[in-house]
């Protein structure tokens, strides 16, 4: 059988997520500590809670929102006076955001052969979106599907914050859609809306992702045929123990991660070792041709 639409996870699936967050991080974190005099995993502490409240570990604003730092600078333009430390995050994250060797190459030659590519993703809409541009995914992805953005800091507005006209933010091919808030892998009805949405049956359909528990166990849920992308597996790394210190992660989502282990080891059907153009080795792929309008 040729299958006909692609769902692809994002982080470390197309890209090293968790290298480029670490270096990132830990870039702004270590500037920050050598300006400020606050200990570094001082920092990450504060930085955890900061993170929980917005929900998201790669929070735009963290500098504004450190205890440690309106302390010691009340009243201070901090993005002004930690230039450097803010520098030093970009810096760190341009040099490591790159995507997986063969990720362009098979989304390519999976483009060629007429096939409907859809990103699934549960980082928040502009972070995704970043990553997209910068890394030419919004010329080779039909549709994005991730969760809208955190609010911004009281007072601000997005012509504020923006450096760049409007349109520099927005896509040029892929179609950007907002999940339902509250949604979380691996709720096998959300890949089924997304399914739907594009008009494809499940048979149609390949789901691709790093993440046993939340990729494939969804996946095998909905009865859409997994792939695990092995290759993006980060638990066992430096930069994976330093954001569980930093995570987003509420109590209630290590709940739901409990819950999950105590399901029983999820065992993928198909596996990619060493990148995602495994994928034109193991399976077949034929033009997706979207369902008539009623």
């Amino acid at each position: 059988m040729a299958f006909r639409v692609l769902v692809t996870d994002l982080d470390n699936t197309l890209y090293d997520w968790v290298e480029i967050w670490y270096r990132s991080f830990t870039a702004l974190l270590e500037t920050l500590a050598v300006e400020s005099g606050v200990a570094f995993d001082q920092l990450v502490e504060e930085a955890r809670v900061v993170h929980q409240r917005h929900g998201t570990s790669e929070y735009a604003f963290l500098v504004q929102e450190l205890p440690s730092l309106l302390r010691l600078s009340p009243g201070d333009d901090l993005v002004r006076r930690y230039a450097r430390a803010i520098h030093a995050y970009r810096q760190a994250r341009t040099a490591s955001l790159r995507l997986y060797p063969g990720v362009r190459e098979t989304l390519c030659a999976l483009r060629a052969r007429g096939c409907l590519l859809v990103g699934y993703t549960e980082s928040l809409s502009y972070y995704a979106g970043y990553r997209m541009r910068k890394l030419g995914l919004d010329q080779l992805l039909d549709h994005l599907y991730s969760p809208a953005d955190h609010a911004l800091p009281r007072g601000l507005t997005p012509e504020q914050v923006r450096t760049h006209p409007a349109e520099h933010y927005a896509f040029h091919h892929t179609l950007h859609h907002h999940l339902p808030a509250g949604t979380h892998k691996p709720d096998a009805r959300v890949l089924l809306d997304i399914l739907a949405d594009v008009g494809c049956e499940r048979e149609e359909a390949l789901y691709v992702g790093d993440s046993l528990l939340k990729d494939v166990a969804m996946a095998q849920d909905a009865g859409v045929t997994d792939v695990h992308a092995a290759y993006g597996v980060a638990q066992h790394r430096e930069g994976y123990e330093l954001l569980r210190r930093a995570t987003h992660w509420t109590d209630q989502d290590v709940a739901r991660e409990r819950t999950l282990l105590e399901r029983g080891e999820v065992v993928s059907s198909h596996v990619l070792v060493n990148g995602l153009h495994e994928l034109l080795e193991q399976f077949e792929f034929a033009a997706f041709t979207a369902p008539a309008a009623v």
